[in-house]
């Protein structure tokens, strides 16, 4: 099965962004040739930027405390383990305590750093961090895979505690769904939202031997899905078929 994610807002659109970022800079920096660090380090720089809006990290403590605030509501209810219901709010609690203690934005304290923010003005250039340009760092890239992957390590860490805020959060969201069978007659599908909820992702998972690309919108009131097939050239046409996926809206 192949797993496609839609956000239903911007906030849960930046989150997306992020845990992928993340998802990518962790692969990234466990490799040892230094081709994949200099991408880490690329990585580092994409995260940043998209964690430089300015309410970001006070959205994700808002977000947090919310969550807290409905789960503490089930408090002594029969139906719910408490020990479970500790180990959650027990998650919550130092996400939160570890983004609220970070100074200023995420990787703020890396702009310190002459070194890193050198290759960074550098970085966006087409071929811009060759050895010429910045010697130091192609000097870098010749250390011992030790050297380097303590350094990702360091500069990593000041990044952590927004990572583990979105581990948290995109974990409760993705947990309040109910994934259920749904049919796409010739190729489409249109359900209306429920009044009165608010949903923030779509969740659309297709079989991979159908080979298939949904093409998927939505907003608070409706949920569009259109199925694609990619033609020899990789360009994507309508498919014709009644075909049945896996659909969940948090």
């Amino acid at each position: 099965m192949i797993l496609y994610e839609y956000p239903l807002n911007e906030s849960i659109r930046t989150m997306l962004r992020l845990e992928h970022l993340f998802e990518r800079l962790t692969v990234l920096a466990d490799r040892d040739a230094a081709i994949d660090h200099h991408f880490a380090i690329a990585t580092i720089f994409e995260i940043m930027d998209v964690a430089s809006r300015a309410d970001l990290k006070s959205d994700l403590l808002k977000d947090l405390e919310r969550h807290k605030t409905q789960l503490a509501q089930y408090r002594g209810n029969p139906s719910i383990s408490e020990a479970a219901l500790d180990q959650v709010i027990l998650r919550i609690d130092e996400a939160f305590a570890s983004l609220n203690h970070l100074p200023g934005k995420a990787g703020h304290a890396l702009t310190t750093n002459e070194w890193l923010m050198g290759i960074r003005s550098r970085i966006s250039i087409p071929g811009g961090t060759c050895e010429f340009d910045l010697p130091g760092y192609y000097a870098w890239q010749h250390e011992s895979v030790a050297h380097r992957k303590a350094d990702l390590q360091r500069w990593m860490a000041t990044l952590l505690p927004l990572a583990d805020a979105l581990k948290v959060l995109m974990a409760l969201l993705r947990e309040s769904g109910s994934p259920h069978m749904v049919v796409a007659a010739t190729g489409q599908f249109q359900q209306s939202l429920p009044p009165g909820r608010s949903f923030s992702l779509m969740r659309v998972r297709l079989e991979e031997s159908a080979g298939l690309v949904p093409e998927i919108s939505g907003h608070r009131l409706m949920a569009s899905i259109r199925l694609m097939r990619q033609d020899g050239e990789g360009r994507l046409r309508p498919s014709g078929d009644d075909v049945s996926f896996e659909l969940t809206l948090c």
